[in-house]
């Protein structure tokens, strides 16, 4: 799970859908994406630091947490 991506999206008061029509896809598929289910592109990695205009490195955003027990 990419917490620090989703806490950059609640920054920028940025829903999925938002992100997803941002991204030009949908989005169940970014949900997958941001837990982890799904590769995420470089492309894609920066793309969305432009999107929630995050001051974070990409390796700070996509930083994995696993899941809480």
């Amino acid at each position: 799970m990419y917490r620090n991506a989703r806490a950059e999206m609640v920054r920028a008061g940025i829903s999925l859908t938002q992100l997803a029509e941002e991204m030009e896809s949908h989005a169940s598929i970014w949900s997958e994406k941001l837990n982890g289910k799904r590769p995420i592109s470089l492309t894609e990695a920066k793309k969305f630091k432009e999107v929630v205009k995050s001051n974070l490195t990409l390796e700070e955003l996509f930083e994995e947490f696993g899941e809480a027990v």
